[in-house]
Parts: structure tokens; sequence; C-alpha cells
């Protein structure tokens, strides 16, 4: 059974990492071992596991097939582990959380330090990534994301509100002509997406101000955010953001006020382990509280 295992592991780092190459990084094995163990268990199945191409290695549909299994079989031994360690105790192990790079860079880093504290043992790990994530490929634990998915075997928990704002730095706006209304944003530099890499619909803010073009645009919050504070030009930017921001203002905040929501999303099966309900009541509440503090400085 422990042969099994080991081989399920590789099997599952490698549908994961879409290579060798990643698989190897993960299990701290040489990429030639992870590409023996992938034959041998092939070997043993009578059937390809992995299709490769230029772009990596991906599922076959006996690998599909198997990933299930191979899931299952990862969370048995993970929530036999938790019994045997005693729930009572503290988070060990690591954990890994997708997320926009807007929470990623302003609200997770606090809130997953004072969980890192209370829990010496936990490894965290952040991944800012302006896309969604694939929580069936295990790309993450679990993910914050701007909008709730509507397929696949999911747990979906609203964790709160947040809200944008047009803001400038008051460098930019002293150098420039008065905003009085939405229609003068025209004659303005704006700072926002690169429109065909809006991942999300919920992120396409600057159509709600009837705004086609934008001047400075990034994939990134955190590059808008740093054009917004080097009086670049005016962008909507999350209110939690802006006392990170020394010298910036909102603009118009009775004529443009965005609400969008945060949520925790987690693959289904992950809901009977203990250790992630606990970490996710954690961040679910730590996100709340940290979303309206820093809200309020503002």
């Amino acid at each position: 059974m422990d042969a099994q295992w080991d081989d399920l592991k590789i099997f599952l780092a490698v549908a994961r990492a879409e290579s060798l190459s990643g698989a190897g990084r993960v299990l701290r094995v040489d990429p030639a071992t992870v590409g023996r163990r992938i034959a041998r268990l092939e070997a043993a199945l009578g059937a390809p596991l992995f299709a490769k191409s230029p772009s990596g290695y991906a599922l076959t549909d006996a690998g599909q097939r198997l990933m299930g299994h191979a899931v299952a079989v990862e969370q048995a031994v993970e929530g036999a582990a938790e019994e045997l360690l005693g729930r009572a105790g503290g988070l060990t192990g690591q954990i890994r959380i997708g997320a926009p790079d807007g929470a990623a860079n302003f609200v997770l880093p606090q809130v997953c330090a004072r969980i890192a504290a209370d829990n010496p043992d936990l490894d965290v790990q952040i991944v800012a990534l302006p896309r969604l994530f694939n929580l069936t490929r295990r790309e993450a634990d679990m993910v914050i994301a701007v909008s709730p998915p509507t397929a696949g075997r999911l747990s979906v928990q609203k964790i709160t509100d947040y809200r944008l704002h047009l803001a400038a730095s008051e460098r930019y706006l002293r150098r420039h002509g008065p905003i009085t209304r939405l229609a003068d944003l025209r004659q303005h530099r704006m700072v926002g997406y690169i429109p065909d890499m809006i991942f999300d619909k919920e992120l396409d803010y600057l159509e709600e101000a009837g705004i086609e073009r934008v001047t400075l645009a990034s994939n990134s919050v955190a590059v808008q955010i740093n054009w917004v504070r080097q009086a670049g030009g005016i962008g909507v930017v999350h209110d939690f953001a802006i006392p990170w921001m020394h010298g910036v203002v909102k603009v118009l905040p009775e004529a443009l006020s965005l609400t969008r929501s945060f949520y925790l999303v987690r693959h289904a099966d992950d809901r009977r382990l203990e250790r992630l309900n606990r970490f996710a009541a954690a961040l679910v509440d730590g996100v709340a509280r940290e979303v309206a503090r820093l809200e309020a400085l503002t």
C-alpha cells in the first residue's frame, strides 16, 4: 500500500504541475525519477496516464479517471493524519491560497501572518495571480474569488463585501484640471486593466464609469496602484488599499461607488478535512475584519 500511495502522490504532482520538472520541484525528487515512476505506474495499470506535448503533460482519459480516485486517497490519508494528531492542537503542514492580487497584496499578508503566529507549525503560501485557479488540479487548497463559480464540485462561501472608488494622487490632481463630474474623466489619463485580460466581469470597473480608453493598463492591481501613487493617472482603487497609498485620495466618491464581494472557494471534498475547515474559518473571519478595518480608515 505504501508503494501504491507513493506512486499516486507522484501522479498527482505531475497532473497538477503538468510537467516532470514541476512535479520534481514539489516532491524534491529528480525529474528523471518522476518520469520512471510514472512509466512504472502506467505499466502497472496498463494504460497511458499522460499525453506529452510541447506545452507539457496533459491527462489522458485514463488519467482523468484516476485523478478522482487519487484525490480521494490523498484526502483519506490527510484525514487519518488529522485524527491521529488530534484536532485540538494547532494547525500544521502547508496550506496554499490562491487570490486576485488586490486581496493578495493588501489584505491576506496581515491576516495570514496572524494565523501563522497562532500556529507555529503551519506554512502558508499565497499565490497572487490575476486569473482563475483550478482547484481540481490542486493549484491551491482554497481560493478567494470575486464572483462565485457556477460549475464544478465546489464549496462556495461569501466572505465579505468590499468597496472601490476612483482615486488619484494629490500630486496628479494639483497638476491637472478640476474634476467635477464623470464626463471630466475623458480629459484625464485613466489607469485600469488591459481590456482583453480581464478574467472576471466583476473587474470591468471603468465600463461603469463610461470610460472607453485606458491610457495606462496592466493585468496587475499592484501595477495599477503604483501608477496611481506615482501620479500617472486616475484609477478605480479598492478602498482597503488606499490606507497603504500615501498621498492618494478618492475622486468623485458620490458619483461612482462600486461594491464587490470576496468568496472563499474550496473543492467540495475538502469539507471533510477538519484542518482545512479550521483554517478556512480563521481566514474568512480575518479577511472580513481586515477589510472592514482598512475601509474605516478611508
